[in-house]
């Protein structure tokens, strides 16, 4: 990625898709170019956690909400230390943040991490198409040189792709860290992060939960040296298939009967430690307005999601493992998609979606409390 000085407004910008298909607009954030893979997000608002959601890692998101930016930035609501978007779409920018909290506005934030966006741009065009081809490389590029689409489109095909690629030790923190529980300290929680968002530790220790932050390359030896009454696989970014280390410390986890919560990759990671595979879906599940069925109780969830693969379980029945019965839990309702599984012999579960709502609704936070019952069945 290459960038220059802000430039909302000014510079022309074209935005390049792997199958041919161009748009252009005007340079929003930095000036310069990047790539990635473009993906949609369903969001109304909570941009400012969506940018800054280690799981966009290497992704060009395109907000399908026409005006972007109303609420400006702040130092509150990020869920990590920097953006991670590579590029940023909108159509209509406000020019002016008009919320008291904010401390900036979004294209500053965007120049200042130096994150090539584009705006001007026809998002509900260029969404109907993701949905009908589904998402692939793109290229944002601005500035003078963007003139030759055809020249740009080479480069384009030049990136690689999503699948295959295993991106969680790129986003994870290198040194341990530790969340402090808020009051009475209950339980302990070893927490892998593979991208984890800031919420997630805080959600837990709003429960009494002492978090112990692991890199995404911690062995069983560590995860176990901080006493944990569980263990926790985060969120994060990249092809399923190709993360190979943390099913290995799952399956650890899982053998040691300690109780597990997995989320997002977590829950990816839940399924290929029983044996299940994983796919590419053909656009993914992004936003913080997606359905999902608790098949347990029949309950729907608005929920937040940022996904681009799945677990492969079948739906009708409880299946064998080699850690017992396991079920799929949770359904997405406008595709089927598993969103969650559960062990029904061991205390282990994990779900697609993220309960912190960091941003999002509230209606997921209960498996935080399934966590804790869980810890608390097993110390009684």
């Amino acid at each position: 990625m290459t960038t220059s000085t802000r430039g909302a407004g000014k510079a022309p910008a074209v935005l390049v898709l792997e199958d041919g298909r161009s748009f252009r607009g005007r340079a929003y954030g930095a000036v310069g170019e990047t790539f990635g893979e473009a993906v949609f997000s369903t969001g109304m608002t909570g941009y400012q956690e969506t940018l800054t959601d280690p799981s966009y890692h290497r992704q060009v998101v395109v907000m399908t909400a026409p005006h972007v930016g109303n609420t400006g930035v702040n130092d509150e609501d990020r869920e990590s230390d920097r953006i991670w978007v590579s590029g940023y779409v909108v159509r209509d920018p406000a020019r002016t943040p008009s919320s008291w909290r904010a401390t900036r506005s979004l294209d500053e934030e965007l120049c200042a991490q130096g994150v090539v966006g584009i705006s001007g741009v026809d998002t509900r065009a260029l969404t109907r198409h993701l949905r009908e081809r589904g998402a692939m490389r793109v290229g944002i590029f601005s500035g003078p040189a963007v003139a030759d689409v055809e020249l740009l489109l080479a480069r384009v095909r030049e990136e690689p792709a999503m699948s295959g690629r295993a991106l969680a030790d790129e986003v994870a923190t290198a040194e341990a860290y530790t969340v402090p529980a808020q009051g009475t300290k209950r339980f302990t929680v070893a927490a892998v992060d593979l991208g984890i968002k800031g919420m997630t530790p805080q959600r837990m220790a709003e429960r009494g939960i002492e978090v112990h932050v692991l890199p995404a390359d911690a062995s069983l030896e560590e995860v176990y040296a901080v006493g944990p009454d569980g263990v926790f696989f985060s969120n994060g970014p990249g092809d399923p298939s190709a993360t190979d280390h943390p099913v290995e410390l799952m399956r650890g986890v899982l053998e040691r009967g300690t109780p597990l919560f997995g989320i997002c990759l977590g829950n990816q990671m839940l399924g290929r430690a029983l044996g299940f595979g994983t796919f590419k879906l053909k656009y993914g599940h992004r936003g913080i307005n997606q359905p999902v069925q608790d098949r347990a109780t029949g309950k729907v969830e608005v929920t937040a999601h940022n996904h681009g693969f799945a677990v492969d379980a079948p739906l009708e029945a409880p299946s064998d493992t080699p850690y017992g019965r396991a079920e799929v839990s949770h359904v997405c309702l406008n595709d089927d998609v598993v969103e969650g599984l559960r062990l029904l012999d061991r205390p282990a579960f994990s779900v697609q979606y993220h309960p912190e709502a960091a941003a999002g609704p509230h209606d997921a936070a209960y498996l935080f409390d399934r966590f804790v019952s869980l810890m608390e069945g097993q110390r009684a």
